[in-house]
């Protein structure tokens, strides 16, 4: 493709998402009023932030759930380890 089309293409689509953008930000207050009128609130989505935040918690969550069970699991070799020694003494 001529690098004049090429970069017609890439200006064109700018320009569409740009343009996009600013319809949006120019409904955005008929959005907001058609709402209130109706009574029917926008659900917000989670934020990329939100979603880490939460799968964080999760991660940790889990990890605190293996390490206590790992501390249980080596409590209970060092309590066995200990009754069959003192039991041979």
């Amino acid at each position: 493709m001529n690098k004049h089309f090429e970069d017609a293409r890439y200006y064109l689509k700018r320009a569409g998402e740009t343009a996009g953008k600013g319809v949006r930000e120019e409904l955005e207050p008929v959005e907001q009023r058609f709402r209130e009128l109706t009574g029917k609130e926008e659900e917000p989505e989670p934020g990329r932030l939100d979603k880490v935040k939460a799968d964080l918690k999760d991660l940790q969550q889990n990890a605190e759930g293996e390490a206590e069970r790992a501390i249980e699991d080596a409590r209970e070799k060092i309590e066995a380890y200990r009754s069959t020694d003192s039991a041979d003494a």
